[in-house]
Protein backbone atom coordinates (compact mmCIF):
# COMPACT_ATOMS: atom_id res chain seq x y z
CA UNK A 1 0.00 0.00 0.00
CA UNK A 2 1.26 3.74 -1.10
CA UNK A 3 0.82 5.60 1.83
CA UNK A 4 -1.11 8.99 0.21
CA UNK A 5 -2.18 11.26 2.71
CA UNK A 6 -2.45 11.31 6.40
CA UNK A 7 -5.13 13.10 7.90
CA UNK A 8 -5.61 13.80 12.40
CA UNK A 9 -9.64 13.12 12.42
CA UNK A 10 -9.74 13.91 16.05
CA UNK A 11 -9.59 12.22 20.12
CA UNK A 12 -12.06 10.42 21.77
CA UNK A 13 -11.26 11.26 25.82
CA UNK A 14 -14.22 9.40 27.41
CA UNK A 15 -15.42 5.84 26.89
CA UNK A 16 -18.46 5.98 24.80
CA UNK A 17 -17.73 8.89 22.97
CA UNK A 18 -18.61 8.53 19.04
CA UNK A 19 -15.48 8.36 16.98
CA UNK A 20 -14.69 10.48 14.11
CA UNK A 21 -16.05 8.10 11.53
CA UNK A 22 -17.02 4.73 10.37
CA UNK A 23 -13.57 3.08 9.32
CA UNK A 24 -12.03 0.34 9.67
CA UNK A 25 -8.98 0.90 12.99
CA UNK A 26 -5.40 -0.45 13.25
CA UNK A 27 -4.38 0.29 17.10
CA UNK A 28 -0.96 1.45 17.95
CA UNK A 29 -0.27 0.52 21.85
CA UNK A 30 2.32 -0.13 24.21
CA UNK A 31 4.28 1.56 27.39
CA UNK A 32 5.07 4.92 27.63
CA UNK A 33 8.44 6.13 26.41
CA UNK A 34 8.39 2.59 23.58
CA UNK A 35 8.27 4.75 20.75
CA UNK A 36 5.04 4.16 19.96
CA UNK A 37 4.69 7.73 17.85
CA UNK A 38 7.60 7.58 16.21
CA UNK A 39 7.38 4.21 14.81
CA UNK A 40 3.94 5.19 13.85
CA UNK A 41 5.16 8.15 11.50
CA UNK A 42 8.08 5.91 9.86
CA UNK A 43 5.02 3.20 9.51
CA UNK A 44 3.01 6.06 7.28
CA UNK A 45 6.44 7.35 5.99
CA UNK A 46 6.53 10.50 7.88
CA UNK A 47 9.45 10.14 9.86
CA UNK A 48 10.70 14.20 9.43
CA UNK A 49 7.19 16.02 8.72
CA UNK A 50 5.51 13.92 12.25
CA UNK A 51 1.99 13.29 12.17
CA UNK A 52 1.61 11.15 15.48
CA UNK A 53 3.00 13.87 18.52
CA UNK A 54 6.65 12.78 19.41
CA UNK A 55 7.42 13.79 22.98
CA UNK A 56 10.74 13.41 25.31
CA UNK A 57 7.98 13.91 28.19
CA UNK A 58 6.53 10.18 28.26
CA UNK A 59 2.39 9.79 28.80
CA UNK A 60 2.05 12.53 26.71
CA UNK A 61 -0.27 11.08 25.05
CA UNK A 62 -3.78 10.93 27.11
CA UNK A 63 -6.63 10.20 24.40
CA UNK A 64 -7.58 7.91 21.24
CA UNK A 65 -6.11 9.66 18.56
CA UNK A 66 -7.76 9.35 15.15
CA UNK A 67 -5.08 9.17 11.77
CA UNK A 68 -7.15 8.58 8.79
CA UNK A 69 -4.78 6.75 6.44
CA UNK A 70 -5.71 7.35 2.46
CA UNK A 71 -9.59 8.45 3.92
CA UNK A 72 -9.46 4.39 4.14
CA UNK A 73 -8.90 3.62 7.55
CA UNK A 74 -7.93 5.05 10.98
CA UNK A 75 -4.86 4.12 12.81
CA UNK A 76 -6.00 4.35 16.06
CA UNK A 77 -2.80 6.02 18.86
CA UNK A 78 -3.66 5.08 21.91
CA UNK A 79 -2.71 6.37 25.73
CA UNK A 80 0.98 4.71 26.61
CA UNK A 81 0.49 2.57 29.20
CA UNK A 82 2.60 1.87 32.71
CA UNK A 83 3.57 5.81 33.27
CA UNK A 84 4.24 6.14 36.89
CA UNK A 85 4.63 9.92 37.20
CA UNK A 86 0.84 10.32 36.44
CA UNK A 87 -1.23 10.53 39.12
CA UNK A 88 -3.24 7.14 40.17
CA UNK A 89 -6.57 8.40 39.31
CA UNK A 90 -5.37 9.64 35.56
CA UNK A 91 -3.64 6.18 35.03
CA UNK A 92 -6.86 4.48 35.81
CA UNK A 93 -8.76 6.47 33.97
CA UNK A 94 -6.55 5.71 30.88
CA UNK A 95 -7.14 2.26 31.55
CA UNK A 96 -10.80 2.55 31.44
CA UNK A 97 -10.88 4.03 28.46
CA UNK A 98 -8.26 1.74 26.27
CA UNK A 99 -10.13 -1.62 27.82
CA UNK A 100 -13.39 -0.06 26.56
CA UNK A 101 -11.99 0.94 23.22
CA UNK A 102 -10.56 -2.55 23.08
CA UNK A 103 -13.49 -4.28 23.76
CA UNK A 104 -16.22 -2.13 22.43
CA UNK A 105 -15.30 -0.78 19.06
CA UNK A 106 -16.90 -2.85 15.83
CA UNK A 107 -14.67 -1.18 13.67
CA UNK A 108 -11.19 -2.44 15.10
CA UNK A 109 -9.54 -5.13 12.86
CA UNK A 110 -6.35 -5.43 14.91
CA UNK A 111 -3.62 -3.84 17.43
CA UNK A 112 0.44 -3.89 16.95
CA UNK A 113 1.47 -3.44 20.55
CA UNK A 114 4.72 -2.20 21.12
CA UNK A 115 7.44 -3.64 23.29
CA UNK A 116 11.18 -2.35 24.25
CA UNK A 117 13.56 -4.85 22.47
CA UNK A 118 16.17 -3.78 24.76
CA UNK A 119 14.19 -4.65 28.16
CA UNK A 120 12.62 -8.06 28.84
CA UNK A 121 8.48 -7.62 28.37
CA UNK A 122 7.24 -6.50 31.77
CA UNK A 123 4.36 -7.47 33.94
CA UNK A 124 2.30 -4.92 32.18
CA UNK A 125 3.69 -5.80 28.78
CA UNK A 126 2.08 -10.01 29.74
CA UNK A 127 -1.18 -8.30 31.00
CA UNK A 128 -2.09 -6.01 27.76
CA UNK A 129 -1.35 -8.90 25.97
CA UNK A 130 -3.16 -11.50 27.23
CA UNK A 131 -5.85 -9.11 27.31
CA UNK A 132 -5.57 -8.56 23.62
CA UNK A 133 -5.81 -12.62 23.75
CA UNK A 134 -8.82 -12.76 25.74
CA UNK A 135 -10.38 -10.18 23.24
CA UNK A 136 -9.43 -12.25 20.17
CA UNK A 137 -8.07 -9.29 17.99
CA UNK A 138 -5.21 -10.05 15.72
CA UNK A 139 -2.08 -8.63 17.90
CA UNK A 140 1.65 -7.89 15.80
CA UNK A 141 4.02 -7.25 18.51
CA UNK A 142 6.57 -4.83 17.34
CA UNK A 143 9.89 -4.88 19.07
CA UNK A 144 10.92 -1.41 19.00
CA UNK A 145 14.61 0.29 18.79
CA UNK A 146 16.30 -2.92 17.94
CA UNK A 147 19.25 -0.32 16.32
CA UNK A 148 20.16 0.07 19.71
CA UNK A 149 20.81 -3.50 20.53
CA UNK A 150 24.84 -4.83 20.08
CA UNK A 151 25.12 -7.89 17.69
CA UNK A 152 25.65 -10.01 20.13
CA UNK A 153 22.15 -8.80 22.00
CA UNK A 154 20.53 -9.55 18.63
CA UNK A 155 22.09 -13.18 18.17
CA UNK A 156 20.74 -14.03 21.84
CA UNK A 157 17.42 -13.78 21.16
CA UNK A 158 15.61 -10.79 21.63
CA UNK A 159 12.27 -12.02 19.42
CA UNK A 160 12.99 -15.35 21.35
CA UNK A 161 12.40 -13.45 24.53
CA UNK A 162 9.37 -11.86 23.43
CA UNK A 163 7.79 -14.76 22.36
CA UNK A 164 8.40 -17.23 25.19
CA UNK A 165 7.92 -14.15 27.82
CA UNK A 166 4.60 -12.99 26.11
CA UNK A 167 3.39 -16.36 24.81
CA UNK A 168 2.61 -15.36 21.44
CA UNK A 169 4.05 -16.99 17.98
CA UNK A 170 7.16 -16.16 16.93
CA UNK A 171 5.69 -14.81 13.80
CA UNK A 172 3.88 -12.19 15.22
CA UNK A 173 6.79 -10.65 16.63
CA UNK A 174 8.56 -7.99 14.56
CA UNK A 175 12.03 -6.15 14.74
CA UNK A 176 11.38 -2.47 14.24
CA UNK A 177 13.27 0.68 14.45
CA UNK A 178 11.87 4.22 13.74
CA UNK A 179 15.46 5.39 13.69
CA UNK A 180 16.13 3.39 10.85
CA UNK A 181 13.24 2.15 9.47
CA UNK A 182 13.32 -1.60 9.72
CA UNK A 183 10.80 -3.46 10.22
CA UNK A 184 8.03 -0.49 9.13
CA UNK A 185 7.06 -2.15 5.69
CA UNK A 186 6.39 -5.29 7.33
CA UNK A 187 4.51 -3.30 9.76
CA UNK A 188 2.48 -1.56 7.19
CA UNK A 189 2.21 -4.75 5.51
CA UNK A 190 0.72 -6.42 8.10
CA UNK A 191 -1.72 -3.69 8.47
CA UNK A 192 -3.02 -3.92 5.06
CA UNK A 193 -3.22 -7.70 5.61
CA UNK A 194 -5.37 -7.50 8.40
CA UNK A 195 -7.89 -5.25 6.55
CA UNK A 196 -8.10 -7.40 3.58
CA UNK A 197 -8.48 -10.07 6.05
CA UNK A 198 -11.92 -8.52 7.37
CA UNK A 199 -13.13 -7.34 3.80
CA UNK A 200 -12.78 -10.88 2.75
Amino acid sequence: MVVRSVEFAGSVVAPGQPYPAQLPQIAFAGRSNVGKSSLINRVLGRPRRKVARVSASPGKTQALNFYAVNGAFFLVDLPGSGYARAPRAVRDSWRTLVRSYLAGSEELRGVVYLVDSRHPPTAGDREFVDYLAETGLPTLIALTKVDKLKATEREAGAVRRATEELGVAEEQVLPTSARTGEGAGEVLDAIVALLELEDA
